[in-house]
Parts: structure tokens; C-alpha cells; sequence
């Protein structure tokens, strides 16, 4: 009987802690499955691309490289095609009181563009701080020494005039010069020159700017009409169009309105440098300005960063709002004016 109690006593203990043994393993499949851990990460793999330059969403590969098109600006050239495709355009004054684009594409390829006039040296300035591939149809002396010193990439019009670049009927010369992208792509790949690009984006904000009212803004590059430059702002499209010569600028191609989300006017230094009324532009140095967004204008300082011109105020940078920018590079703010 002895032997019999002491055999179910040794069940009893076993049993015992063979329960006390599994416990702990009960407990570890009890916790939640190990990968429910990452759903924090989710969201950001739900973070849709955007494009560099104008903070809209990428529907294709955003890494194109930056293209910019000098474009001709004297009253015969108008209107231009190609502009109302540019991401950020440059308006700066070449000779006398005629004004010239700098027209950057990153997100949208026009078909054509022009028609393309001649480089100048702080036109090239602006475009490499984009790092883009610079067109153009002639050039200063100033721009000739910095294109064929080496290190920027570019297709100019006096080595392919009637390859890549083409003369338009219905225009006068220097006035009828014109490339399409498919030729810019052509003669990239001739040259072996880079086609895709690492863009770095521009600061954007998503909040309401602010400051004064302005539905229209008026740049004066000298007292003759077709140096008269508005902006106009349309709610609606919460735009601006824009006016040359109190005529809207469209584009000869497609009809299209230029409709341009951020204004940028920044005040540099201007230095007229020989006969010709060739300027010498000082693009470093930084200055005033005025940003325009979504109807109301703000005054700004400007800096050049990297050979990009950008807005701060009180030593922090000032975002743009999504979509197209232009910006106004003039001697003085004393010929800009609002209502």
C-alpha cells in the first residue's frame, strides 16, 4: 500500500511541473504576431512622389534631368512657344530694356521651344544651380569663355543650326530659332551628356501665405509698352496670369494662358559692361524682394543658395506653394507697384 501511495505521489509532482513548465509557452503565443510591429511604417510607404520644382505630385519617373532654354523676349518673338510647360522661368534683362527668359523644365517637355536666343554669363549662372543642360543660339563673349572652359553640359544653336535647332518661316532672324525636346534629347545623347538627374526640391509650404492684399502687380523695365510686365491674380485658379505690353502671354502652340502659382521679384545689382549695353548682374550678394502667392505680397530677402535664388524672411526660408514659379530679377524695386 506504502509502494502504491509513493508511486502516485511521484505522478502527482511530475504532473505538477510538467504544467508548470508549459506555461511560459502559452504565454509567448499570446503575444501579438511579430510583424504587426511594422504598421507604423505604412503610411509612409503611402507617400506619393512629387516633382522637385513645383511640389506636385509625380505620376512618372521624377528624375529627369533639369532643361534650360534661353528665350527670346523682344516684342518680334512674341508670342513664345514652350513657356507654359516650364517649372520656374527667369526674366532678366539682357540688353537695352529687353528682357530675356531663362525657362527650366523638369516635370513637363514642351514639344518645341522658342524661339531660343543667345547665352549670357549670369544666365548660365542660374541654370547650373539647377545643374541643368543649358540651350542656347549664340552667346557674349562673357558666356562663350565659361561654355567652352569646360564642366557644363549644352547645345548651341551656331553648331547645329539646321540639325537639332530649326528655322521657322513665320518669323524673322534672330528671331525664328527653335528646338524641339526630342532634338535636346538627340543631341544629349550625342554629346554624352547625362539624361536623368538627382533634382534636388525646392522648400514648399502648406500653409496659407500671408501679407497684403495685391490682385495686380505691375513691373516697369522702362517706360515703353512692350517693357510693361503684370501680374494679374484669378482667384479661381489661384494664379496669376501674366502680360507683356498689356498683352496676355500665351503660348504660340497650344493657346494655353501662362498661369504661374509663386512670383518671385528679387532686386540685384546691374552693371552695364560694354557698347553693346551688355550687363554684368551681381547674383550673389543677396537683397529685396517680394514674393506673391496666392493673392497677397509679402516683402522678402533673397539668397543664393547654391545658384538658386530663394525667399527668407527673418532668416528663415519662405516655401513656395505648389505649381509654377517666375521669377523677376530687376535693378530696383522702386519700379515694381501693386493694387
Amino acid at each position: 500500500m506504502k509502494r502504491w501511495l509513493f508511486i502516485i505521489g511521484c505522478t502527482a509532482l511530475l504532473l505538477g511541473g510538467c504544467t508548470t513548465e508549459r506555461e511560459p509557452k502559452q504565454a509567448k503565443q499570446a503575444e501579438p504576431p511579430a510583424s504587426s510591429s511594422k504598421e507604423p511604417s505604412a503610411p509612409a510607404a503611402e507617400e506619393k512622389q512629387r516633382f522637385p520644382l513645383t511640389g506636385l505630385p509625380a505620376h512618372e519617373d521624377s528624375q529627369q534631368r533639369v532643361v534650360g532654354v534661353m528665350i527670346n523676349n523682344h516684342p518680334k518673338a512674341r508670342p513664345q512657344s514652350g513657356l507654359s510647360k516650364a517649372d520656374i522661368v527667369y526674366e532678366v534683362l539682357a540688353e537695352g530694356d529687353i528682357t530675356r527668359f531663362l525657362a527650366l523644365y523638369q516635370s513637363e517637355r514642351p514639344e518645341r521651344v522658342g524661339p531660343v536666343r543667345s547665352a549670357r554669363d549670369y544666365y548660365i549662372d542660374l541654370s547650373e544651380g539647377y545643374h541643368a543642360l543649358y540651350i542656347c543660339h549664340g552667346w557674349s563673349p562673357e558666356a562663350k569663355a565659361r561654355l567652352e572652359g569646360g564642366g557644363i553640359d549644352y547645345l548651341n544653336g551656331l553648331f547645329y543650326d539646321g540639325t537639332l535647332f530649326h528655322r521657322v518661316s513665320f518669323r524673322k532672324a534672330p528671331h525664328n530659332s527653335y528646338i524641339t525636346f526630342a532634338n535636346i534629347e538627340k543631341g544629349a545623347k550625342q554629346n554624352g551628356y547625362a539624361w536623368t538627374d538627382e533634382v534636388a526640391p525646392l522648400p514648399f509650404r502648406d500653409d496659407e501665405p500671408r501679407g497684403e492684399q495685391a490682385g495686380t502687380i505691375h513691373i516697369a523695365y522702362s517706360r515703353q509698352a512692350y517693357a510693361q510686365v503684370e501680374y494679374r491674380y484669378v482667384p479661381e485658379q489661384k494664379g496669376y496670369d501674366r502680360y507683356s505690353g498689356g498683352e496676355q502671354t500665351i503660348d504660340y502652340d497650344t493657346h494655353e494662358p501662362i498661369v504661374v502659382q509663386n512670383v518671385l521679384i528679387v532686386a540685384a545689382r546691374h552693371h552695364v559692361v560694354d557698347h553693346y549695353g551688355r550687363r554684368a548682374i551681381d547674383l550673389a550678394a543677396g537683397g529685396q524682394g517680394y514674393l506673391l502667392q496666392h493673392g497677397v505680397i509679402q516683402p522678402i530677402e533673397w539668397k543664393n543658395i547654391d545658384g538658386r535664388l530663394l525667399p527668407y524672411r527673418d532668416g528663415r526660408p519662405v516655401g513656395f506653394v505648389p505649381g509654377k514659379t517666375w521669377i523677376n530679377i530687376v535693378p530696383t524695386l522702386d519700379i515694381v507697384h501693386w493694387k
